[in-house]
């Protein structure tokens, strides 16, 4: 690992280090003191751990936070896929090895679009570690996928073709990564075209278009967990925060209450945002949480 711990007094500042998991570089963020509780976000397509910038430092007085980029996102390491299998396991895989890696032996689980199955398959595997979750447009129910995502997805879970792969593609280009960040917003204004124009330069790397395509397709696999992450909830219970942005087409409201038929306890809070909402909704995000868990 690269660095050493954050240092006292400066809590509030994200430290940008890299550890090797499994073999390969995973870059992460880090704020806060590594004594308190952890927090471990984990961000969405088609973006990175820079779309939780706004939210670090607000939470950095109270929380051990971090954040990492999955393998072939932000600044970890982009392996071909002739060399890594891109699919949600994997990627859940080399999260669960950063936090062996960090020696975290206890958590709480931020859950973004992906974030969702790849914290999800931490919470299954270890449900002992996970101290809650917060959960933003992340889904785990049939109820919650949005019509944009079935006419996406459904031809392309049901046979790989190059008709079939087509709208998946154009969801990966520089305007489905724009429409990813505004659609749904309140005022576009308040959301930095940084977002999109860095994501998509790393969406175009060599070799990363087709990695991506990879992950959609493989996450047919998700839906075909989703009864065992429910089962896992009522079990386990733990306590739960949900943030949704209900102008997402994507993730739509009715998979944000569904959660509450299994965590009953959960506290829903809608926000007026879309699929992304940080760059709005920072400040009420984090009041919520450290009311929460705080």
């Amino acid at each position: 690992m690269s660095a050493t711990n954050v240092d006292r007094g400066q809590t509030a500042a994200i430290r940008h280090r890299t550890a090797t998991v499994l073999g390969r570089q995973v870059s992460y963020r880090e704020a806060g003191d590594p004594t308190a509780p952890t927090l471990l976000l984990l961000h969405g397509l088609p973006t990175s751990g820079r779309m939780f910038n706004p939210l670090i430092p607000l939470l950095a007085d109270r929380f051990h936070v971090i954040a990492p980029d999955y393998i072939g996102f932000g600044h970890s390491e982009a392996p071909k896929r002739e060399d890594f299998a891109y699919t949600f396991d994997n990627l859940a895989a080399h999260v669960a090895g950063l936090v062996d890696v960090l020696e975290l032996s206890a958590y709480t689980l931020y859950m973004q679009d992906y974030g969702g199955p790849i914290g999800f398959r931490l919470f299954q595997q270890r449900p002992e570690q996970v101290k809650g979750f917060i959960i933003q447009n992340a889904n785990a129910y049939l109820d919650g996928v949005g019509d944009e995502a079935k006419t996406v997805f459904g031809p392309l879970w049901e046979a790989r073709t190059p008709e079939s792969e087509a709208p998946a593609r154009q969801l990966i280009t520089l305007a489905g990564t724009k429409w990813h960040w505004l659609v749904g917003v309140r005022d576009p204004e308040r959301i930095d075209p940084d977002h999109w124009i860095v994501d998509q330069a790393l969406l175009d790397r060599p070799g990363m278009q087709d990695a991506n395509v990879d992950l959609l397709e493989n996450y047919k696999t998700n839906v075909a967990l989703y009864p065992d992450w429910q089962a896992a909830f009522r079990r386990y219970r733990p306590k739960t925060l949900i943030v949704w942005g209900k102008n997402d087409p994507i993730f739509i409201p009715p998979g944000a209450r569904a959660y509450l038929n299994d965590l009953p306890e959960a506290k829903l809070v809608w926000l007026d945002g879309g699929h992304f909402v940080l760059d709005e909704f920072a400040p009420q995000v984090a009041a919520e949480i450290k009311a929460v868990f705080g």
